[in-house]
């Protein structure tokens, strides 16, 4: 297996691929919160923050303003304990909040529903998400002054064409759209600044399945495509104008379809006029039946590559959280990390760098990326396959190269030290090189 690296030819910028939803919460003990600050992860995603119905405390519009019929200017309506000390808990460790505006996914929402009704006042609602905003970011109620950019209104509202189906949206295609006309238009108003969006649509599935001559396309699948093209037609028309400063989206497939879905929803943003609509994948996993091995390690490292090529702005893997089958960074029985937590360190080390440069590899199903500073550059390879390949490296540069560091993560290694030249079955390979500091 051979891998060609340019060196002095830089391609583009690393994007902030590695975010995750949530993070470790023990309780509310923070003692694992640390590793997020060691693998600089970005973002933090809060949707089902704290397991169902928001852990009860933590993030939805319910939990954080719990009468809905009080006065949204009045500081004592809103309850902000937990949520505060998780935002802060994650500030310290330099991570930047993407805060959901909503509500938990309701599972059980067949016995009986809570949260997940349209508002019974669209504006009232924009309004008590006002306050969570000015709280958060300028200081109201006793708050905070955060960097907190990104706010999205709901989660999954296109969950499933039949309301009486939907765990996320128990009303129909255009309230949702009524409630994001009002509440991004009056949220916008109070804070040009920020980042107003959503609406963390289900997927692009259906473009898969459609191509399939013998398939039956999934009648839900479908629902996620009408309802993707409604939204942008409603919110793009005159009498329905509404800012969309990002659209975010769910994917739980293989990183080449993620490279078609994304490409799919740049093409239709911008079909749209949206061209400076951000595209961010903020619900992913490659496989929750891999938690806990290499291959789940390699999965995590080949998607960074595959999405690092593909139009998408930022992406956050689901989930950063302990207690949950999702959550494939964290061991909750040793409380200690899963090998997968080191593709995202692994990630982090190009990302620190800054600059992609070329990088390209001649085996199919074989993953890598690369980027340089000032006098280092690092190529990450991923291999999720079975197979083991000899690896040499073509490099170009002018630079004289004074060291080669090579870190690997495998079935039997956790980011150690290695001089091989062998990449071994799902593994996962980071290669450091110093050049001499120019003068």
């Amino acid at each position: 297996m051979n891998i060609k690296v340019n060196f002095d030819k830089v391609t583009g910028r690393i994007k902030p691929l590695h975010g995750i939803g949530n993070a470790p919460l023990l309780g509310t003990d923070p003692k694992l919160f640390p590793y997020l600050k060691k693998a600089g992860i970005p973002y933090s995603r809060l949707h089902d923050t704290g397991g169902r119905y928001g852990g009860g405390c933590f993030v939805d519009i319910n939990n954080v303003f719990r009468d809905f019929d009080k006065d949204s200017k009045d500081p004592n309506s809103y309850d902000f304990a937990f949520t505060d000390w998780l935002i802060t808990e994650l500030v310290k460790q330099g991570v930047k909040p993407f805060y959901r505006l909503g509500t938990t996914i309701e599972n059980s929402h067949r016995i009986k529903a809570y949260y997940i009704y349209p508002p019974k006042d669209n504006l009232k609602w924009a309004q008590i998400c006002e306050g969570i905003i000015r709280h958060y970011t300028e200081g109201w109620a006793n708050g905070f002054y955060y960097d907190i950019e990104y706010w999205e209104l709901w989660n999954e509202p296109d969950n499933e064409p039949n309301i009486e189906d939907n765990p996320m949206w128990k009303g129909t295609m255009e309230e949702y759209f009524e409630l994001y006309k009002v509440a991004s238009n009056y949220l916008k108003d109070k804070f040009p600044h920020l980042k107003i969006g959503g609406y963390a649509c289900c997927g692009f599935y259906y473009l898969s399945e459609a191509v399939v001559e013998s398939a039956n396309s999934s009648t839900r699948t479908g629902y996620f495509i009408h309802f993707f093209n409604e939204f942008l037609k409603y919110i793009t028309s005159e009498e329905n104008k509404s800012p969309l400063d990002f659209f975010s989206w769910h994917s739980y497939a293989s990183p080449e379809e993620n490279i078609k879905y994304a490409e799919y929803a740049r093409k239709m943003l911008d079909e749209y006029g949206l061209y400076d609509t951000e595209t961010i994948l903020n619900e992913w996993n490659p496989g929750i039946q891999y938690r806990g091995t290499s291959k789940d390690c390699a999965n995590i490292a080949a998607m960074f590559c595959a999405l690092q090529k593909a139009p998408v702005d930022k992406a956050m893997y689901y989930d950063g959280q302990v207690h949950t089958s999702y959550g494939g960074m964290f061991d909750p029985v040793k409380q200690d990390i899963f090998k997968a937590y080191y593709a995202f360190y692994a990630f982090n080390k190009l990302y620190e760098l800054s600059n992609e440069i070329e990088c390209s590899v001649s085996t199919e199903g074989i993953y890598t990326i690369a980027a340089k500073g000032a006098n280092t550059a690092r190529i990450l390879i991923s291999n999720p396959t079975d197979k083991e390949y000899e690896l040499t490296i073509e490099s170009y540069t002018d630079r004289k190269i004074t060291s080669v560091r090579k870190h690997i993560v495998d079935r039997d290694r956790n980011f150690v030290e290695t001089d091989e030249n062998t990449l071994t079955p799902e593994s996962v390979l980071l290669i450091e090189y110093e050049f001499e500091r120019n003068e």
